[in-house]
């Protein structure tokens, strides 16, 4: 995605369009959707600079459903997010006090284990499937061979390919 929408100059008219005819409406949608105003504005504010940063037009002929299929996405990427930070906060009681984070280090991780998970979920299936048997399950490379029904080589370039890709989420 270009971080220039200027390049498009069709592109800022076409989201200012949008944002004033609609906003509201996706706002309201949303808190519906969240029962809470504040997400629920900033869930509307993602979406609409998400557009802004777009390199081709919306062109959306019909602009409500259009911004209620953005909203959806972005409804399960802040539930997989609160979900993954659940998780996080769980495993964290349970460590031992000397493993305590401060909040920066806290949020840090989040961030970071939030990109690994968009990430992951861009991946083809195989290769996710084939990298969290590895990384959570701790299963050998043979047995995820077989179970994937793939080869030994094929399920170590899955592992790699993923590994890759996670390294490049955190690092950038």
């Amino acid at each position: 995605m270009s971080q220039d929408a200027s390049a498009h100059p069709g592109v800022r008219q076409e989201v200012s369009t949008l944002y004033r005819d609609h906003h509201s409406w996706l706002r309201a949608w949303l808190r519906r959707k969240l029962g809470d105003a504040h997400h629920a504005a900033d869930l509307a504010h993602d979406i609409f600079l998400r557009l802004l940063l777009r390199d081709e037009p919306v062109a959306a002929q019909e602009p409500r459903a259009f911004l209620t299929t953005a909203a959806k996405h972005a409804l399960l990427n802040h539930y997989r997010r609160q979900r993954l930070e659940q998780a996080y906060l769980e495993a964290l009681a349970q460590a031992p006090a000397v493993m305590a984070m401060s909040p920066e280090e806290r949020a840090l991780l989040l961030e970071a284990l939030d990109e690994i998970d968009r990430m992951l979920d861009q991946l083809p299936a195989p290769v996710r499937q084939a990298f969290l048997m590895a990384q959570l399950e701790g299963m050998p490379q043979l047995e995820i061979a077989a179970a994937l029904g793939v080869s030994l080589s094929t399920v170590k370039r899955y592992i790699v390919q993923a590994g890759m890709q996670c390294y490049f989420a955190v690092h950038g």
